[in-house]
């Protein structure tokens, strides 16, 4: 009987074991492909690419290269060359001499990789163009990430690029604009970015004859950054101006468009554009977590310009876990602007000057001493029926009466406050002539008055509504229909002599 009993308890044993070796399996099946797989299987979709005259196959690739290039390191690329192309191909070894020789440590590492994991296939046939391109694109945000000096990827960006324009193959497109945002960020990091420019122009405009949307759309954000970067906010308007900017352009290029613009716009004082564009910006950009520095940026941004608008930002952004910390100077801003304290102003603009000069935001900041003038005079206005401008100067900070004299009229002017300035008497009267405070005025009867009214004559509204519903009158035009009816067929029946003097009545 206790063999019997062992036998059920053997096979769930053994089910057990069964479940756990296919969790395992699954596990194994599910891990990520190695860096070098993933490079491989690239490969494969950009000959599927070029061969079914597919894009969406090279987009797929591109996706990607932002994750890839965490990954990789030139023992990697150097892997990926050997085994993409054949022994003695003159691409691969133009390729490896742009990559550092191989370590000792390296090659005894390959050696153990390559008794341990059986051998590919060598390969035979030369890829297509595409790849070598894709390969030299990896090169170069390698040696851009790997530290190593800035004339080795710049030269290679250079080379790249007049590789693709002597090929003039129109499956390089997608290709080409990461190419020629890797010769931006090559010749921006050496201090070069003015170098590049020509090039970036006549890219630009063959671009735009081809209809090369993806490349033109790089292109004309390469152009504004550079301008930017040198603060030629002219020559960034008019090309603006003179490019239309591709519709089919993909988000992250839009995104980085409008940022582009808000910049201009701000500069250019027109704040209610600049707002828009960057908002758009925002709703463009990729998520904070997958681009946190073009996010940050953007916000920091759109916080000054929602200032010199005249409003405060939301609590809410500078709460957000990746604005916190890079927003706190932007913070100190809002809260002082709010307040409208001009020594806290200043001295919070000397503190972080500079991180403002690092963001090229000091010169929107200090635009704003105005705006914190003026609220803090609008703040006084409502505390004090009278004031001199002696206590203006000492209140908000101002060097001089002249200065508060010249600052009041025009609030007064702009209608900031409801207000006058006395000249003679060298003082400030709020609320009117009268120097009373605003709502204590001589117009506070008719004001009132004119409340009241309102009031009692929704008062009557609502009482008419209630006795009388809604067509009711209907039922009124009934019954006098109906009686006038009547009257006419009695009058109808006396001309007739039907009735009787008993049927009338008696005193009729």
């Amino acid at each position: 009987m206790a063999d019997v009993e062992m036998k059920p308890a053997d096979k769930e044993e053994k089910k057990e074991e069964k479940k756990d070796e296919e969790t395992k399996e699954e596990e194994k099946k599910k891990e990520p492909p190695t860096p070098l797989a993933e490079i491989k299987a690239n490969f494969v979709f950009i000959d599927k690419a070029v061969s079914t005259l597919e894009p969406r196959f090279t987009h797929r690739v591109l996706r990607t290269l932002t994750s890839l290039l965490k990954k990789i390191d030139e023992t990697i690329l150097r892997k990926a060359i050997e085994e993409g192309y054949p022994k003695e191909s003159a691409t691969k070894k133009a390729l490896l001499a742009w990559l550092s020789p191989a370590a000792s440590t390296d090659v005894e590492m390959e050696v153990d990789a390559s008794a341990a994991a059986p051998k590919p296939a060598p390969v035979t046939t030369e890829p297509v163009p595409e790849i070598d391109i894709y390969l030299r694109l990896l090169i170069i945000h390698q040696s851009l990430k790997s530290g190593s000096p800035v004339n080795k990827a710049k030269e290679l960006s250079v080379e790249t690029v007049q590789k693709i324009q002597s090929l003039n193959r129109r499956s390089l497109d997608s290709i080409a604009a990461k190419v020629w945002f890797a010769l931006e960020r090559a010749f921006e990091i050496g201090g070069d970015l003015a170098e590049a420019r020509p090039m970036l122009l006549a890219a630009q405009r063959t671009a735009a004859l081809r209809h090369d949307d993806d490349t033109e759309a790089s292109l004309i954000n390469r152009l504004l950054r550079s301008y930017l970067a040198y603060s030629l906010y002219d020559q960034a308007d008019k090309l603006v101006s003179k490019t239309t900017f591709p519709i089919s352009a993909g988000n992250p290029q839009y995104a980085r468009y409008h940022y582009y613009l808000g910049r201009i716009k701000a500069v250019q004082l027109n704040y209610s554009d600049a707002h828009t564009n960057l908002q758009q910006a925002i709703r463009r950009a990729p998520p904070a977590t997958v681009a946190p520095g073009f996010y940050q940026a953007v916000h920091k941004l759109s916080v000054v310009v929602e200032l010199l608008m005249g409003d405060i930002p939301d609590r809410s952004i500078f709460r957000h876990p990746v604005l916190e910390k890079p927003l706190k100077g932007y913070f100190e801003i809002v809260k002082a602007v709010r307040t409208g304290s001009l020594s806290q102003f200043q001295q919070t603009v000397v503190k972080h000057a500079a991180l403002f000069q690092t963001d090229k935001t000091y010169t929107l900041i200090t635009r704003l001493r105005q705006n914190v003038i003026k609220t803090g005079i609008r703040r006084l206005s409502l505390a004090y029926s009278l004031i001199s401008l002696k206590d203006i100067c000492v209140k908000l900070h101002l060097d001089s009466e002249e200065d508060a004299e010249y600052i009041v009229g025009k609030a007064i002017r702009d209608g900031v406050i409801d207000g006058q300035l006395v000249h003679e008497k060298g003082w400030m009267t709020c609320g009117g002539a009268g120097g009373l405070k605003r709502g204590y005025g001589a117009e506070v009867a008719d004001t009132f008055s004119r409340r009241i009214g309102y009031c009692l004559e929704l008062h009557n509204q609502s009482v008419k509504a209630m006795r009388y519903p809604l067509n009711a009158h209907r039922k009124e035009l009934a019954d006098a229909e109906g009686a006038r009816s009547r009257e006419k067929e009695l009058a109808k029946e006396i001309q007739d002599g039907d009735l009787d003097d008993d049927d009338i009545g008696g005193d009729f």
